[in-house]
């Protein structure tokens, strides 16, 4: 079964986004939380090569913060609550976000990483 012509960039982000490998699109990406299993359970595509690093971390960060500042901020401008309700609010929301929003973003990064290189043709080792 040819994989590479199905996984195009779009395919293969919004793949590793639902956590699904990203050339066929049916083996789960994540044995546990992050936990990357070495190959797909459907395909057999090894997942080592797709090393996203703190590449997620650093993207999930950058999201969150967009949506906790600018929320803060506009509730800041229209309620003026009290400091500890702000408190209250978007530090377990931050959590929350954080933490949700992970492994998708891992996923996607993945597949990002997947489809950057299934254009490229193998060598074999000389």
């Amino acid at each position: 079964m040819e994989y590479a012509a199905k996984a195009s960039w779009m395919s293969a982000l919004g793949r590793g986004f639902r956590r699904l490998c990203p050339r066929c699109g049916e083996g789960r990406m994540f044995s546990g939380y992050l936990t990357v299993p070495e190959t797909c359970p459907s395909c057999s595509l090894a997942f080592e090569p797709l090393r996203a690093d703190d590449a997620p971390a650093y993207f999930t960060i950058f999201i969150v913060g967009h949506i906790i500042v600018s929320g803060l901020l506009l509730v800041q401008k229209l309620e003026h609550p009290d400091d500890w309700v702000q408190f209250a609010i978007w530090i377990p929301l931050t959590i929350v976000l954080t933490f949700g929003l992970l492994p998708f973003v891992k996923g996607a990064v993945m597949g990002a990483i997947y489809a950057s290189r299934a254009g490229r043709q193998q060598h074999p080792a000389e």
